[in-house]
């Protein structure tokens, strides 16, 4: 049985209004499609999705359940080879339309019940409704399929050369052409992301469209990871958004850089990547550890120059003097909070360092000597 007519008054009445607010929605929660809402963009979306709720009323008023659902599906049809020519991904069209979805039925279901829609006929209406959305995406992936296989295709292929180009720091001249071949308008900055496989299509979703990923081998990269190059802006407030983007994911993020010096942020983030922390990383936040892990080996040989006055002493005496060493350095002398690092009385720490006195003399006052012991026990 078809819709009452005068529920679908009621709910043709607000169609501007649903749509809309289901519009302002989706450029709020998929980051692929913000600042979408003015210009040509904006009406593009707004228009397709009143034309779409006002399909599904005429057909939900119909008597026969099979009506002709030509128009609406070649329309979403369409949509979807329009968001694979403007670069979004099919993981943020379906997200568009999940949300999209949401939106509508909250607003129609509460203007059918307002119009005295019956509990039974509400249920009829629910299912009307997702099986109408179910048709609509599907139609729009194929369409985002279909334009990614012909036209799309090529310009995937020179997307992800010039990814390569960049992450493996191709010349300038070269990248430039590269980015020419693929219609790509460069950013003032790019972001190196290195993340789990499993985790990119997600990542896609919530990055700038203009996200690049490399489909060849990069070296260096973790197997069972990729690398992204995110674009930036510059601007102070980019990099805390990026780092939002990438919320609840295990992605490494390198420093922010020219684009053209996209391939240092990906060497910083792979270095970084290489300490094993755990969650999500921003490189920015671990320098150090970046510094002193550079060279393991050059760093070995200073902490065995630094520690040798102490070598002939017992193990568990060196040991103790060791981390006396180390905390005294970091904490400038301060013997209250080395005795409070270590979990010793004050007057422990005294007596130790009088001990690192009688084996270091004055070089526990040489600022070379300071500096090296410091990199070296850090």
């Amino acid at each position: 049985m078809g819709l009452d007519p005068q529920v679908a008054d009621a709910l043709r009445s607000r169609l501007a209004e649903v749509a809309n607010r289901a519009v302002l929605t989706i450029i709020d929660e998929v980051p692929s499609y913000a600042g979408s809402l003015s210009g040509r963009m904006g009406e593009v979306i707004r228009n397709a999705v009143q034309l779409a709720l006002g399909g599904f009323l005429t057909l939900a008023t119909r008597q026969d359940a099979d009506a002709p659902k030509a128009p609406a599906i070649e329309g979403a049809y369409q949509l979807g080879r329009g968001e694979a020519r403007s670069g979004r991904t099919v993981e943020a069209l379906l997200a568009a339309y999940r949300v999209g979805a949401r939106v509508s039925w909250r607003d129609m279901a509460d203007a059918a019940v307002a119009a005295g829609i019956d509990p039974g006929q509400l249920a009829r209406f629910a299912e009307l409704v997702f099986a109408y959305i179910d048709e609509l995406s599907a139609a729009s992936v194929a369409g985002h399929t279909d334009e990614l296989e012909s036209s799309g295709r090529v310009r995937q292929r020179n997307l992800e050369r010039l990814a390569r180009a960049l992450l493996t720091g191709a010349p300038a001249d070269a990248v430039n052409a590269a980015a020419e071949r693929a219609d790509w308008d460069p950013p003032v900055t790019l972001t190196a992301v290195v993340l789990p496989e499993s985790q990119v299509s997600a990542a896609l979703t919530a990055l700038d469209p203009r996200t690049l990923q490399s489909s060849d081998d990069v070296p260096g990269l973790p197997e069972g990871h990729a690398s992204l190059l995110a674009p930036g802006t510059g601007s102070a407030g980019a990099r805390p958004a990026l780092l939002r983007s990438l919320q609840g994911t295990d992605a490494v993020v390198g420093p922010s850089t020219p684009w053209l010096e996209a391939a240092a942020s990906h060497r910083r983030a792979l270095r970084c990547a290489a300490l094993g922390l755990e969650g999500q990383v921003d490189a920015d936040e671990h320098l150090a550890a970046l510094l002193l892990g550079a060279d393991p080996e050059a760093r070995a040989d200073l902490r065995a120059r630094v520690l040798a006055p102490l070598a002939d002493l017992r193990p568990s005496t060196a040991e103790k003097l060791t981390d006396t060493l180390r905390s005294w350095l970091l904490n400038h002398g301060r013997r209250d909070a080395v005795a409070e690092e270590l979990f010793v009385h004050a007057q422990t720490v005294r007596y130790r360092v009088g001990q690192l006195r009688e084996v270091y003399g004055d070089r526990l006052e040489d600022p070379a000597f300071v500096l090296d012991a410091t990199l070296a026990l850090a």
